[in-house]
């Protein structure tokens, strides 16, 4: 009897000609893109140094596309839109040390969002690697000590003949779910030698699925059945999992209130009579989650931002489906299944029964109705308005990127994404500076579309070498830039918690005339001409700027009691 593993995939005769007679000055850097080339891998993003340059060199013999920005940082964040957007494992070409170093911020982003970002990063010579202080440019004791608790996982190689298998395993790693970003490094000396291995010519990996343990799924649907107010909250992982679809057909079949997380957004239609929405920064909301008897949580650890700043205390069962174990069951108890989103909603509604319930989408609007009458008391129309401009401007199936912002932090509870994968932010890791590169990385993977960035003045200081980027590759981008003249939330922040702001205060440059001295077209706006210009400079052909002078406000938060 022949097992499946015991099948050999026998090599074709061009296969076998091109393995015994390689082309000439080839080097380990070939290695790495015939690999990465072999896995699928269309497009990478970087920048180069020193220790790298085998890898960049042999860039010129493959048909891989190069995007290259000025920042690492920039460029992980680019990658991280890349592979947010497509699903792909993108790669990240980085130098040692230094460069290696620069893109640790991108890296705990994607990390935290689950987005497949493959870093494959060069190392001082193999003599230097062990511990030992030899003195070699960009030299650390143990480099790949920094990312281990960042990434997934972590690949050393140190000769050539591992370079295909340890970027295949990296790749496999970032592409299982939890997706993922993954460290790769190579000693500068293994990128350079000449190599006689064979042309790298395949590189199928087979990430695994995650389908949930059956006992388990039986409880969840037999609980739902059963419940007389069940409630739903859909996270990231159902966005990332393509299973919004799933999501509204149990949902309907439930009679289930759905509300999505910050980094759900999309997954439930906004305007459907089961929709809360995203309000989940506000008390109404939340009272209504604690009060349901079910409450079915798909793709979330309900973290900090998910849970209102822990203020959430479910009193009836919570039903945890989770595809990252370490969130499973980490704020509250539940019935935790650990699976992909996808694979989990499938095996519910094949098992739950239909419920009826026609005072499920009254409930939904009572609560709608107390959110926005609590936000009308507060007289944040400005704010509401410009929001709005920005919605109508944005064509429905267009990407946005938004930066940790004063917008940012309102369309995250109040913006229409209108369709899952379509709306992305930096609230996973927090970090400054993510819009704008982001929506460069977005617009390499679909230049069908239009795509807009978001970034307050401070946010924008982080990522304006990338216009140069912008400019080089021509990319489908409008950057709004809501200029307020320093770190506006933080403003906010000090002033409540101490009574006056301290360093967030920012001397900026004209941004108008920086973006045009790029190349790149730029226009004042106001927010009454908001909804035309952006409409304008989004429908234009190649980058753009739109900057906003405005001080925009925050909504009173309910957590603080």
């Amino acid at each position: 009897m022949t097992h499946d593993h015991d099948l050999v995939l026998r090599p074709t005769a061009a296969q076998t000609e091109a393995a015994l007679n390689p082309p000439p000055d080839r080097n380990g850097g070939d290695l790495v893109v015939e690999s990465l080339a072999g896995l699928g891998a269309t497009t990478v993003f970087g920048l180069p140094g020193q220790h790298a340059l085998g890898m960049f060199d042999a860039l010129r013999r493959s048909d891989l596309r190069y995007i290259g920005l000025r920042v690492e940082n920039n460029a992980g964040f680019a990658a991280d839109a890349y592979g947010r957007v497509t699903g792909e494992a993108a790669p990240l070409l980085l130098s040692t040390g230094p460069g290696a170093l620069t893109s640790l911020a991108a890296l705990q982003e994607a990390r935290a969002a689950s987005a497949p970002v493959l870093a494959i990063s060069s190392q001082v010579p193999t003599a230097g690697l062990g511990g030992g202080r030899h003195g070699y440019l960009h030299e650390l004791p143990d480099q790949a000590a920094s990312f281990r608790g960042v990434v997934k996982s972590v690949h050393t190689v140190r000769t050539q003949s591992q370079i295909p298998s340890a970027i295949a395993e990296a790749w496999t790693s970032a592409l299982t779910v939890p997706h993922g970003p993954v460290w790769v490094e190579i000693p500068q000396d293994v990128l350079l030698a000449e190599t006689q291995i064979p042309v790298v010519t395949g590189g199928d990996t087979f990430p695994e699925d995650l389908p949930p343990r059956p006992e388990l799924t039986a409880v969840a649907a037999d609980l739902l059945s059963r419940a007389e107010r069940p409630a739903i909250v859909a996270g990231g992982g159902v966005v990332r999992a393509d299973a919004a679809k799933k999501l509204r057909q149990l949902a309907e079949r439930l009679q289930a209130p759905v509300v999505t997380t910050f980094g759900g957004k999309g997954a439930f239609p906004w305007t459907h009579p089961l929709s809360l929405q995203s309000w989940l920064e506000d008390r109404h909301t939340t009272d209504f989650l604690e009060d349901a008897d079910v409450l079915l949580v798909v793709g979330s650890g309900l973290g900090e931002l998910s849970s209102n700043y822990h203020t959430f205390k479910p009193r009836g069962r919570v039903i945890q489906i989770e595809a990252d174990l370490g969130k499973l069951e980490s704020n509250h108890p539940a019935l935790g299944i650990h699976a992909d989103a996808r694979l989990a909603l499938q095996a519910l509604l094949e098992t739950v029964g239909e419920r009826t319930d026609p005072s499920a989408p009254e409930r939904v609007r009572a609560v709608l109705d107390k959110v926005r009458d609590r936000i009308a008391a507060q007289e944040l129309t400005l704010e509401q308005d410009v929001l709005a401009a920005v919605r109508a401007a944005l064509p429905p199936g267009a990407p946005s990127f938004w930066d940790m912002t004063i917008l940012a932090y309102w369309a995250w509870s109040a913006f229409d994404a209108k369709a899952a994968n379509t709306m992305h932010s930096a609230q996973g890791a927090g970090g400054l500076g993510y819009g704008f590169p982001a929506a460069l990385g977005a617009a390499v993977a679909d230049p069908t579309n239009p795509v807009l960035a978001v970034s307050g003045d401070g946010g924008a200081l982080y990522s304006v070498a990338e216009l140069a980027t912008a400019r080089q590759y021509d990319l489908n981008v409008t950057w709004l830039i809501v200029d307020d003249g320093g770190y506006g939330i933080l403003r906010e922040y000090m002033t409540e918690a101490f009574g006056a702001p301290t360093a967030t205060e920012l001397t900026r440059p004209d941004y108008v005339a920086l973006a045009e001295s790029f190349g790149v077209p730029g226009v004042r706006t106001s927010p009454q001409t908001l909804a035309a210009d952006l409409a304008k400079a989004l429908a234009a052909p190649g980058p753009s700027v739109v900057v906003l002078p405005a001080v925009l406000r925050m909504f009173a938060p309910t957590h603080l009691g």
